[in-house]
């Protein structure tokens, strides 16, 4: 099932991570010198979702590269 945008925002958001800037339909959030842009659609393509799901979970589990 698709995650929208605002979803994989909450995700972030619950792993620590602020938002840094805003604009139109999308958002960067950081985590120390780690920053990542998510844009708000109602649906994110597979790929990206794959891929920010999994840079949220290497910085969960202190993989950070």
């Amino acid at each position: 099932m698709p995650v929208s945008g605002e979803e994989m925002l909450k995700f972030y958001r619950k792993a620590g991570w602020e938002i840094v800037h805003r604009k139109g339909s999308h958002v960067k959030v950081g985590k120390g010198v780690l920053r990542e842009i998510i844009p708000l659609h109602k649906e994110l393509k597979r790929g990206l979702e794959r891929a920010l799901s999994k840079r949220l979970e290497q910085t969960r589990t202190g993989k950070e590269s």
